[in-house]
């Protein structure tokens, strides 16, 4: 087969498997280099494993209000066949994306590529050079550990999924996403979990009532949280790591997690032969139509620093190949993106925090917290918690934060009509689904607190 294509892409991830694939529909011969497995942190070690083991921990939850509703449980949990099934799922997902790489016509090569100018890329294996009139890079983004001593004892989110056994006990490093979500789903299934943070709560960036919500939640489920304090050694235990925190502390736990952020995957990938230029934070810079310095090179997904969020890479893998290969310059709008956090309780949003909203102009602010109806009959006393800030007296709304059952799918669809710079006079006119936590969403008469000229009022 020639060494010549219209676009080489470098990872083999969401972004790069969307783009490779949209390529090839419109014409163009595409090679994708990977050196992995095909399906990238998403599929094979990330969103997808995750979302199950999530789904394993819940079972806890139920366990715990099944009495309530007349059922009796003895129930008991086995990891392997967790870990098995996990397996054979991402597997069945990889041969999926691997199908619909080669169906138009996509070559998929197994090895590491390296960047060696703005139209080459060289196999590292198999010691062979590919000319590319594109490429595309798609390499994603790696768990952070910091360098402190004996940090080769930890794991990350890489390796969790795939353990030899449950550990007795574990210690999380990270206030994000992942720390959390991992939290949750160690404590629901029987691991002592701890949780320490440098900051003074979970979640920075997020809404402070979500934040609040979360923690609350978090130590209902007998989740410890350590604030203010970091790891800054780890070293053997007999057969449990002892952790050394920045207050003097050392304690023993049976396994230690950095959950501490992630960057992106560009060292060793040869980008400064073709001049592409790196943002501070060390991804790669690229413009709205993910152009980076060099002309020829474009990146998309993790690896640019932009929203670390597989949906996100996918819409950008499909826009640069509309842009370049379909003669449709279209940009990603980056404004809008809803997120879940898939921890107990859930956590969905989109838009502006309050804080945020705060700071551009009068806004009003409804809130509802009650106890989710799975809850009722049990003594379980967490609240759900809704928030819509709109602009003053039935304008736009700007932002909505949804704490608990089914969070992630509501807000999913919750974007649409924000997408559509919908109003709250727009959600006033749907007619409320009964029962339903949704349905508060389109009940609220009156703002529970607004902010006027910057300063709170009323709450």
């Amino acid at each position: 087969m020639s060494d010549t294509y219209d676009l080489v892409v470098i990872g083999a991830g969401s972004g790069g498997v969307r783009a490779a694939r949209m390529a090839a529909t419109y014409g163009a011969k595409v090679a994708v280099v990977e050196e992995f497995r095909v399906g990238g942190t998403c599929v094979i070690r990330g969103c997808v494993p995750k979302k199950l083991y999530v789904y394993a921990s819940r079972f806890n939850d139920l366990f715990d209000v099944a009495s309530s509703f007349g059922w009796q449980v003895d129930a008991s949990f086995d990891w392997p066949t967790l870990v098995a099934a996990k397996e054979k799922e991402i597997t069945r997902l990889e041969h999926a994306y691997t199908s619909n790489l080669e169906k138009p016509g996509v070559e998929i090569i197994r090895d590491r590529a390296l960047v060696t100018g703005p139209n080459t890329v060289h196999l590292v294996a198999g010691n062979r050079d590919l000319i590319a009139k594109y490429i595309l890079v798609a390499t994603g983004a790696a768990p952070f550990v910091p360098p402190i001593p004996g940090y080769q004892l930890g794991i990350t989110s890489n390796e969790a999924f795939d353990l030899p056994a449950l550990p007795h006990s574990i210690l999380i490093e990270g206030g994000g996403y992942i720390a959390v979500e991992f939290a949750t789903i160690f404590a629901g299934l029987g691991v002592d979990t701890t949780i320490i943070y440098r900051g003074d709560c979970i979640l920075r960036g997020f809404d402070e009532d979500m934040r609040r919500g979360l923690e609350a939640g978090l130590i209902d489920r007998g989740i410890k949280l350590i604030y203010q304090t970091t790891i800054k050694s780890l070293a053997r235990h007999g057969d449990d790591i002892a952790a050394t925190f920045s207050d003097g502390v050392t304690a023993p736990y049976g396994a230690v997690m950095f959950a501490t952020g992630r960057n992106p995957n560009v060292r060793g990938l040869g980008l400064e032969t073709a001049g592409v230029k790196l943002t501070p934070a060390g991804a790669i810079a690229v413009d709205a139509y993910s152009q980076t310095s060099c002309p020829s090179i474009y990146a998309v997904g993790d690896v640019t620093g932009r929203a670390a969020l597989t949906p996100v890479a996918i819409r950008e893998g499909w826009y640069f190949a509309e842009t370049v290969f379909n003669n449709n310059k279209i940009a990603v709008d980056h404004s809008q993106i809803p997120t879940a956090v898939f921890a107990e309780p859930e956590i969905g949003v989109i838009g502006l925090t309050e804080a945020e909203a705060a700071t551009h102009g009068d806004v009003d602010i409804y809130l509802a917290r009650f106890r989710p109806m799975m809850n009722t009959l049990s003594t379980r006393t967490e609240r759900m918690v809704l928030k819509l800030i709109t602009e003053k007296d039935g304008g736009k709304v700007l932002g909505c934060h949804i704490l608990g059952p089914g969070a992630a799918e509501m807000i999913q669809l919750i974007a649409i009509p924000m997408g559509m710079t919908a109003t709250k006079a727009d959600f006033d006119r749907a007619i409320a689904l009964h029962p339903s936590a949704a349905e508060e969403l389109v009940t609220f008469k009156a703002p529970t607190y607004v902010y006027r000229d910057g300063q709170k009022v009323g709450g």
